[in-house]
């Protein structure tokens, strides 16, 4: 009777310990998790819209979007973020657009865990530099073939069609919803 006690109360203690701990290290750790998500949303930001020496950020029903502009004060172009799932997880990107919204400028991808060597070529330069000079209208199309035939159709990656789908219908959900919030 005496051992069982005492598993159950060292399993306790354990736990309280651990419980503590996990708190603690969170609470330590998640300031610094925010500073550097913001830091590399702001990085993005610069990378999506080229040629941008500052931006504002403005809120249209909840939605952050970034107005890039030039030296000038002049809109080059909005950026704004976008996530939903892939094959692993969550995705999060930042899309980077004309003023019209009808031409992609760039896109990064801020959050991912998709499969490495796979699923993870998301953020590789060939299919990131796809997005660029892409035409929105009326939607950005996937296709498998080896060649485009549209200019608004960008290439899957081998092996990684769901990540590669998963991209494409972040940056049409997004690029839909910002239209609208900025009608307004």
């Amino acid at each position: 009777m005496k051992k069982p006690i005492q598993m159950i109360l060292s399993l306790s203690i354990i736990g309280v310990i651990s419980g503590v701990s996990l708190v603690g290290i969170y609470k330590y750790a998640r300031p610094r998790i925010e500073i550097n998500a913001k830091k590399a949303v702001r990085e993005a930001i610069f990378a999506v819209l080229p040629g941008i020496e500052n931006y504002k950020v403005i809120m249209k029903d909840g939605k952050e979007i970034y107005e890039g502009l030039d030296s000038s004060g002049n809109l080059v172009g909005y950026a704004f973020t976008g996530e939903g799932g892939g094959y692993q997880g969550k995705i999060k990107i930042i899309v980077g657009a004309d003023p019209e919204l009808k031409e992609i400028k760039g896109i990064e991808i801020l959050e991912s865990v998709e499969t490495p060597g796979l699923g993870a070529k998301i953020s590789s330069s060939w299919f990131k530099n796809q997005f660029k000079g892409l035409k929105t209208l009326p939607f950005i199309e996937l296709i498998k073939e080896k060649k485009l035939k549209k200019s608004n159709q960008i290439q899957a990656i081998t092996g990684a069609t769901i990540s590669s789908k998963a991209i494409v219908k972040i940056v049409n959900k997004s690029l839909k919803e910002v239209r609208e919030k900025l009608k307004k």
